[in-house]
């Protein structure tokens, strides 16, 4: 079924809000998902929108937690999520760090004691819509086998770059360090499909394409090594750094119950101005994206696209045909209305 974006956000944000979500909450988050869906990102979309509610119901994590600076040195900054939804500590961490920037020219931020923080993206378009620069990562639980290794060690540890552009579109380049988000496998294992050879392996190490042994299994690192020494460098900023969980100490969000996931992230706000006159960045980069696409094509290739195009255009597809729920996950999404008496769209 297609859904209107807008309803989508409000049936969610409902939802939570029924469970004991604070609204402003509640609303960061489910804005949250719907951007990932309509951006073509549906491993972070709505179908996280039933985990996130039983981690709350669980007691793994507080809605009601604020976000607060345990270290201020003006341009750089640490602080403690409290252990709420990741969506909304990222949220409030980017609004801070984006003060600072236009402040000082630049914010290096460091977040403790969150939770699974959505799509980079959704960070990444608030900060150039602000004419800033952004580098944003974070690390999550292990789902990935360092290069060499058999069982899951690393996390797929996300990172995203945001510009500002002269042109309608920012270059927007986010990407896990693993060969695919493993939220693609988790859409593809409730959809019943299989997965891509070289997308992941059992809990033996052998190569899979089953969805469901590979969730048992590991997801593969982007680039072999250089994938592996990625998510570890992530790592280190958004964990060790930052004093959150790392490596095998970031617990998973599907599997532990005893105690909270202690993600860390890590924000670098840049301010262009600082650097040239934004004007003048934003020419020059759509000076490069134009280079770029003028660029020969490779035999059936129609258009050279740059990171963050083919989303936008998607954006711009579902903002006005809606978006597209698979079947069960429509059926998933009713199921929670009835449990918290939210009536389903349409």
């Amino acid at each position: 079924m297609r859904v209107q974006p807008d309803q989508l956000t409000a049936f969610c944000a409902t939802v939570l809000g029924r469970a004991g979500v604070p609204e402003v909450v509640a609303r960061t988050v489910s804005e949250s998902l719907v951007y990932a869906d309509l951006r073509g990102v549906e491993s972070h979309g709505v179908v996280r929108t039933e985990i996130y509610l039983r981690r709350v119901a669980e007691g793994m994590v507080d809605p009601h937690a604020e976000t607060r600076l345990v270290q201020d040195n003006g341009c750089t900054a640490l602080a403690d999520g409290g252990n709420n939804f990741g969506a909304y500590v990222g949220a409030v961490a980017l609004d801070l760090a984006m003060d600072r920037a236009q402040q000082h020219g630049i914010c290096a931020l460091g977040v403790r004691n969150s939770n699974h923080f959505g799509t980079g993206a959704f960070y990444v378009q608030r900060a150039v819509e602000r004419g800033l620069a952004l580098i944003v990562m974070s690390n999550a639980s292990q789902t990935m086998p360092s290069t060499g290794g058999v069982r899951p060690f690393l996390g797929t540890n996300p990172i995203a770059f945001g510009f500002p552009t002269s042109r309608q579109v920012p270059f927007v380049l986010d990407m896990a360090t693993s060969v695919v988000a493993r939220g693609k496998i988790i859409v593809a294992a409730k959809r019943g499909e299989t997965i891509p050879p070289g997308w992941a392996v059992d809990r033996h190490g052998n190569p899979t394409t089953d969805a469901e042994a590979a969730l048992e299994g590991a997801l593969l690192p982007l680039g072999g090594p250089k994938g592996s020494g990625l998510s570890m460098a992530i790592d280190i900023l958004s964990g060790v750094l930052t004093g959150a969980g790392f490596g095998p100490s970031v617990r998973n969000m599907y599997e532990d119950w005893a105690e909270p996931q202690n993600v860390g992230h890590f924000f670098m706000v840049l301010d262009i101005a600082r650097f040239l006159p934004l004007a003048a960045f934003t020419e020059r980069l759509g000076q490069y994206i134009d280079l770029m696409k003028a660029e020969p094509r490779a035999s059936g290739v129609e258009e050279i696209l740059y990171a963050g195009e083919r989303e936008y255009r998607l954006e711009a597809h579902h903002r006005c045909d809606g978006i597209e729920l698979p079947e069960r996950l429509a059926a998933d999404l009713q199921a929670l209305g009835e449990r918290y008496s939210v009536n389903w769209i349409g």
